[in-house]
């Protein structure tokens, strides 16, 4: 997210650099519906949000460059823009610094043609990092100086920990068992590898980049991350190629004991207050059950492991999975194999964006780098197209009348866009259609952002398999109806052991019970993704039921639940505690909340199968909730909800008692 803090009082430090001439052509090129909101912040005149200046609705994931407005009225606004800005530029102080919430969802409602509810006014203040909603956090407490704390991963989760335990002074190591950072953007790097979120979106809220693409390529995203570590000094706090075995909590002690893998193979321990995993949940590879596979002589890869020398050329290559890795990964390659044979398991929705993977103008890169509230409601509208402007329509109607293939009224409309879609980019082969349009709502799976798919489907050197795989031989594959393939190298894009999160260390907690234990496989539930009783002074980052499954962007859940983790962890200063534990009572509730919720949305439908349930048929993976709703959740952290302990001057710990009706208080 870029900050506004530094226009938000008309003080910028670089007043008097715009160039006119890279101003005017950034402008004409600019976004109409986020140019109209800067000119009612640059000059408080809200005629901006009335006729003839109103957008037109912003259709599905475009972001309505023109905002549908004739050329002589965009005109109007493009001139009145510059004149603006060049005016701030000279000093002029911002007419409306800190609009109303209220205002600020009036204002996003007009950018995109529709109304949006006032309710969101105080999230949109704290994204626009407006006072007194901003959504950093505060240093509030002096850090004790034996606290350590232990972040187990240094992906995009671990970095975010990381920076903000920096920057509140908090003495800290993170662990990361590959010999680079990035998580998944280290282990992906396939052909066609990127992220289907914008780049703004994908975005720290305290770093912003100079992103060359509307939606980045594997390359940008590692680039970014590399320059988050090197730029905010945290990247001398990663101890790389270095492995977490097992963590235990002492509670005598009040401490993990953690076991690490040093990069030479040897095991040592260390003890820290305070563990936090940020291990994420697209790890580790799935590797399907098939019958000879390990029998398969020539390259077999899956997507998250591919080998860097790896020659396709002329080659005949299977693709086992239809899923968002076989989705990106098919394309890129279908122009350099000799045949490519895809194994379709279901098939899936699929929805357009004609600036995917676009490069962003220089001309607009220049406004976005250059005035931060333009960059901010660039990236505000964007948000609102990707979070929680869809939830609504997730929900079941009771009292629809087609559930076998939509869940209300306004998805069974989304149902016949993306069909037409489907059927406009297979030209004269719906043939394919049979194959290729699921049976199930739209949106009822992960929906994936089309890129060149269904025309890479037509190519005379791809065939789409249908039929289930029964086994596979030293160079060929066979499916169930006994058909076979010969083929000289296997990829498999079968996705990763979501359901089982922190499934790559062992987590013991307080009573001597693994976490494996505790969540009984992969039934795994957590207090907002977080924390989970028995397991004092842990908490998992992008845990259970925290994926924005209607939309939205990893980075958003991310630091929503950071902040949380960092007001816990102040109070716990403040207060001289020495652990805190969610209660069973608070646990239980919100695990009811949950799935209450879940059970109402399309994710339960029965007409499908998702990796965002369980062996039991529970939704694990997805938050039912609103973008909204779990940033107000995530605000502050109400120590009412843990028991806590402190050590006191004779070290016999005591109990803290806390209700929310009741102030803290010891006993003994």
């Amino acid at each position: 997210m870029t900050r506004v803090t530094e226009v938000g009082d008309g003080a910028r430090s670089n007043r008097g650099c715009l160039d006119r001439v890279q101003l005017a052509a950034a402008v004409r090129e600019a976004n109409i519906p986020s140019l109209l909101m800067l000119l009612v912040h640059l000059t408080g005149d809200l005629r901006w949000l009335d006729e003839p200046f109103r957008p037109i609705r912003t259709r599905g994931m475009e972001d309505n460059d023109s905002g549908g407005l004739p050329g002589d009225v965009q005109d109007t606004v493009r001139d009145a823009s510059l004149e603006a800005l060049l005016e701030w530029d000279s000093g002029k102080p911002i007419a409306l610094p800190c609009p109303e919430p209220a205002l600020l969802a009036r204002m996003l409602g007009v950018s995109m043609g529709e109304t949006i509810d006032p309710d969101y006014g105080e999230m949109f203040a704290g994204e626009l990092d407006l006072e007194p909603h901003r959504m950093g956090v505060t240093p509030r407490a002096a850090v004790p100086a034996n606290v350590k704390v232990m972040v187990v991963g240094a992906g995009v989760s671990g970095l975010c920990v990381a920076m903000e335990l920096k920057s509140l002074g908090i003495d800290f190591t993170v662990v990361e068992k590959h010999p680079s950072l990035g998580g998944t953007w280290h282990e992906n790097t396939y052909p066609g590898a990127g992220v289907d979120v914008p780049s703004h979106l994908y975005t720290y809220a305290s770093f912003p980049h100079d992103w060359a693409h509307h939606f980045p390529y594997q390359r940008e995203v590692r680039e970014y991350l590399e320059r988050v570590a090197a730029e905010t000094g945290v990247r001398a706090a990663i101890r790389f190629s270095t492995e977490v075995v097992t963590a235990a909590y002492d509670d005598s002690r009040r401490v993990w004991t953690v076991t690490l893998r040093e990069r030479d193979g040897s095991l040592s321990q260390e003890n820290v207050n305070f563990l936090i995993s940020a291990v994420g949940a697209f790890n580790p590879p799935r590797i399907p059950d098939i019958a000879g596979l390990k029998d398969f002589e020539g390259p077999q890869v899956h997507t998250a492991r591919w080998p860097a020398d790896l020659d396709l050329a002329g080659k005949r290559v299977a693709v086992i999975g239809t899923g968002a890795s076989a989705m990106q990964v098919v394309p890129a390659i279908a122009t350099e194999v000799a045949s490519l044979t895809i194994f379709q398991r279901s098939p899936q929705w699929v929805q357009p964006n004609p600036k995917l993977h676009q490069p962003i103008p220089s001309s607009v890169r220049y406004l976005i780098r250059e005035v931060p509230l333009y960059a901010a409601w660039h990236r505000l509208r964007w948000a609102w197209i990707f979070h929680d402007k869809l939830h609504p329509a997730l929900q079941k109607d009771p009292a629809w009348q087609y559930p076998d293939r939509s869940v209300n009224a306004i998805n069974d409309r989304h149902r016949e866009y993306f069909t037409s879609y489907i059927e406009s980019e297979l030209g004269g082969n719906q043939d394919l259609i049979a194959k290729v349009l699921p049976s199930y709502p739209p949106f009822g799976k992960r929906m994936l952002m089309d890129q060149g798919w269904f025309k890479t489907l037509t190519r005379e050197n791809v065939n789409l398999v249908t039929d289930s795989v029964r086994e596979v031989g030293p160079t060929w594959i066979q499916t169930e109806s006994g058909d076979r393939y010969e083929v000289d190298v296997i990829v498999l894009a079968t996705g990763f052991d979501v359901v089982r999160f922190i499934s790559t260390f062992e987590l013991v907690g307080r009573n001597g019970r693994s976490l494996r234990d505790a969540w009984d496989d992969d039934n795994g539930r957590a207090f907002l993704g977080l924390a989970i009783p028995e397991f004092p002074n842990f908490f998992c980052i992008f845990g259970p039921n925290t994926q924005s499954g209607h939309g939205g962007s990893l980075i958003f859940t991310v630091e929503a639940q950071v902040h949380y983790v960092l007001s816990a962890l102040q109070q716990t200063f403040e207060l001289g505690l020495s652990s805190l534990e969610i209660r069973q009572d608070v646990f239980g509730e919100y695990a009811r909340r949950v799935d209450a919720a879940n059970e109402a949305m399309i994710w339960t439908h029965p007409g499908m199968d998702t990796y965002y349930r369980n062996s039991r048929g529970r939704v694990v993976v997805n938050s039912p909730f609103r973008n909204l709703d779990f940033w107000r959740m995530t605000r502050h952290a109400d120590l009412a909800d843990f028991t806590l302990t402190v050590a006191t001057a004779d070290s016999a710990d005591s109990v803290l008692e806390a209700t929310p009706a009741k102030p803290l208080r010891a006993t003994s």
